[in-house]
């Protein structure tokens, strides 16, 4: 069924025909018509859950911990300053293994307050053990959440799926709402391996000896590995079913690029109008949109970026004292390939200022024109916003 919805709109109706059984959530902006959308449903009786209203996003997380380690299929979303406040609850819901799925409004931390997009609250999470799926459309976000719980349910692992605040959350889109007898063809059966049970009395979290608490981390590390085949079946399986395909990474104009800019989310929809310009300038320029995120897709990045003479990581984050977490990423993967490009960095669009096709365009040409100066990264700042006070100095 065609219709047209904002990305958080997306987002409820996909969980709505996934039917998890327990919703544990605090509301935080963007995210909170997700949770608003839902908490009506389960009101009006459109979604047979329960709604759990709790005092914080940590307890959000735990709900859905104490949910899902009964079996039950779970759903929440936060954002920023509420994703860090769930950090030692995320550790607890991979380590223990629990197929939770949440989305994430990618939205900036403070201070200075900001509501707006940036992508270092979830990157800060990374090595959490939770799987990270970046979006750049209000369709794929709809399919993205039905494809993570089935990759969940499969390798026993948490799903974060993101979408940029307001430039996704809040905007509205035409999208393929399937019948909900795809969704459930889609999703496996399942029941947790492990969950409690008062018929199987179980042991959960006792202390663990050094004999046996790295075993434990490799098993997670394990199933991360196993988890980008996992997508792949997912991936392929639900074009069978709707015709849509995302893949781990995306290309666009990539095949006989000489130049290449990765980016993830939106800004990568951005550049496919930056990239059609530059073609009509006569420079081969090419896109690579990073969508999973964790794991990593490191054979696909260095097959899609082979050749190439120069690649340009856009960052929506900083990593401070180094540079950007993708440009480390990219980096990371390429490192050993044989005739491997040159990797630069620009860090743009912190807390949501806006980077348009003119901006991408300009940037690319610096760098095939090897004008940009900095040798590891460079950022997009202009001198007249500048701040005219330094809110810390340092002797």
């Amino acid at each position: 069924m065609k219709t047209v919805l904002k990305g958080n709109s997306a987002v409820a109706r996909a969980v709505k025909m996934v039917r998890p059984k327990v919703i544990s959530a605090y509301p935080i902006t963007p995210q909170t018509s997700i949770i608003e959308e839902l908490a009506d449903m389960v009101a009006t009786g459109q979604l047979e859950a329960r709604f759990m209203k709790v005092e914080s996003e940590h307890s959000a997380m735990a709900g859905c911990i104490g949910a899902a380690s009964v079996g039950a299929r779970v759903f929440t979303a936060t954002s920023s300053h509420g994703l860090a406040f769930m950090h030692e609850m995320l550790h607890w819901a991979a380590a223990a293994r629990l197929p939770i799925v949440m989305v994430n409004c990618n939205r900036a931390l403070g201070p200075g307050w900001n509501l707006f997009a940036d992508h270092t609250d979830s990157l800060s999470q990374r090595d959490t053990g939770w799987m990270q799926i970046y979006c750049a459309s209000a369709q794929e976000v709809f399919d993205t959440i039905v494809q993570a719980y089935e990759v969940s349910q499969r390798t026993l692992l948490p799903s974060m799926v993101m979408l940029d605040a307001f430039f996704l959350s809040h905007t509205y889109e035409d999208i393929d709402l399937p019948e909900q007898d795809v969704v459930d063809r889609f999703l496996s059966p399942f029941e947790l391996p492990h969950r409690l049970d008062l018929a199987r009395p179980t042991l959960v979290s006792p202390v663990t000896d050094e004999d046996h608490y790295m075993e434990f981390r490799r098993k997670i590390a394990v199933a991360h590995e196993h988890a980008l085949g996992e997508w792949r079946n997912a991936d392929e399986r639900w074009q069978a079913m709707t015709g849509r395909s995302y893949g781990l990474i995306e290309e666009y104009q990539n095949r006989d690029a000489e130049i290449v800019f990765v980016a993830s989310s939106t800004i990568a929809r951005t550049a496919r109008v930056a990239i059609d310009d530059l073609r009509v300038r006569g420079i081969p320029a090419g896109l690579v949109r990073l969508r999973v995120f964790r794991p990593f897709p490191a054979a696909a990045l260095r097959i899609a970026l082979a050749g190439k003479k120069q690649v340009i990581v856009l960052d929506r984050d900083c990593s401070f004292g180094h540079h950007g977490i993708y440009h480390q990423e990219i980096k990371s993967a390429l490192f050993d390939a044989p005739q491997a490009p040159q990797v630069k960095g620009v860090i743009a669009g912190l807390g949501g200022r806006d980077v348009t096709p003119e901006d991408i365009s300009e940037i690319m040409l610096l760098a095939w024109q090897n004008r940009l100066t900095e040798p590891v990264t460079w950022w997009d700042t202009l001198p007249e916003k500048e701040p005219d006070s330094v809110l810390i100095a340092v002797q």
